[in-house]
């Protein structure tokens, strides 16, 4: 059994016999283990405040198919939820908030986060940390502001954001309120996580592409800088990734400017590309598409190795360019997750 911390040791810059790998949501529903755990629980939100059961959920994809790391079960709008939103989860729609619509509802969010109502998240991390091995890192994540603010004020999913952008132009003010105070409650967040035994921690900016490039400015990348400034000030060593999904050609200044130690690509960035412009000791993270993963077959194969390849000089972590899909046949990650263990730097 190997000692190397993989994931650890790429993300300071370290050499490693082989690239870190795990994927986004590889705790989840294409899983039978979990749509077990998932059919005894009341409801999405419960069951990611239940430590003992959210823990399990964590480790699942680790006993299956040995990542090099786990990421903590939880969901981007827990920090919302702590923040007295109501928060419902719907089958086959998706969460479901009581939309914020001017400054009067606005002004219920500014009181300080009730952390007591988030509270079985950190005992999640504390129970998981300890159930892994120590060459096995866990993630810790929180939603960047822009795409926490965006259900907010959509209450929910949208196809076009308009509402929020609407928001950021009409109501520059309030928004930036919002901005604020989601900037606030995700370092308190982010740093609760590394108290309790996160690793490293993770951004997930899921709407970053929605914005134009003077919004993408102001609010992706300046929040996601005091993020990572302020979290650092409170743990100098920790490693930050960042994921702006959909950024284009903003992935550059976002790498640049925001002070991330890694950055996420998502499925539409040519890994022939990002090595190029995005200058190292960045570390790259990305990109298969999770449809490849569900089709599984030669295709799955020959696209993993031109992103190893592509990012074989460099520090590099494998994902997915997004999240596992639920269709996805668990014996395809079982699959790439062999392959990927065996194979070897160079060769």
């Amino acid at each position: 059994m190997t000692t190397e911390h993989l994931l650890m040791n790429t993300l300071h810059g370290k050499p490693t016999t082989r690239a870190p790998f795990w994927f986004m949501r590889q705790a989840g529903r294409y899983l039978p283990e979990y749509r077990q755990l998932r059919s005894q629980s009341n409801g999405f939100l419960n069951l990611c405040l239940n430590p003992k059961t959210a823990s399990a959920i964590t480790l699942q994809p680790i006993h299956r198919f040995n990542m090099d790391a786990a990421i903590l079960f939880s969901d981007i709008l827990i920090v919302p939820f702590g923040l007295g939103m109501e928060i419902d989860f719907v089958e086959g729609r998706g969460p479901v908030l009581d939309a914020l619509k001017d400054s009067k509802s606005l002004s219920k969010l500014t009181q300080k986060n009730n952390w007591s109502r988030i509270q079985a998240t950190y005992e999640t991390v504390s129970k998981a940390r300890e159930s892994l091995r120590p060459d096995k890192a866990l993630i810790g994540f929180a939603g960047a502001p822009w795409t926490v603010a965006t259900y907010m004020i959509e209450g929910g999913t949208s196809r076009d954001h308009s509402k929020a952008k609407e928001w950021a132009y009409a109501q520059p003010n309030n928004f930036k309120t919002l901005i604020e105070i989601l900037v606030e409650s995700t370092i308190e967040h982010l740093s609760k996580q590394i108290d309790a035994g996160a690793d490293v921690v993770m951004l997930f900016d899921s709407w970053a592409g929605a914005l134009a490039p003077g919004q993408f400015d102001k609010w992706v990348i300046s929040p996601t800088k005091e993020i990572c400034r302020r979290v650092r000030n409170i743990h100098p060593k920790i490693k930050i990734i960042g994921f702006p999904r959909g950024a284009g050609a903003g992935y550059i200044k976002y790498s640049k400017e925001t002070e991330i130690d890694a950055v996420g690509l998502d499925t539409s960035v040519s890994p022939i590309w990002a090595a190029a412009e995005l200058e190292a000791p960045l570390v790259i993270q990305g990109n298969l598409d999770p449809v490849l993963l569900v089709a599984g077959g030669k295709g799955l194969q020959a696209a993993t190795l031109k992103i190893l390849d592509a990012f074989d000089r460099r520090p590099f972590i494998f994902n997915l360019g997004h999240g596992i899909l639920p269709s996805t046949p668990p014996e395809h990650v079982a699959e790439l997750s062999e392959f990927l263990g065996a194979y070897r730097k160079g060769g």
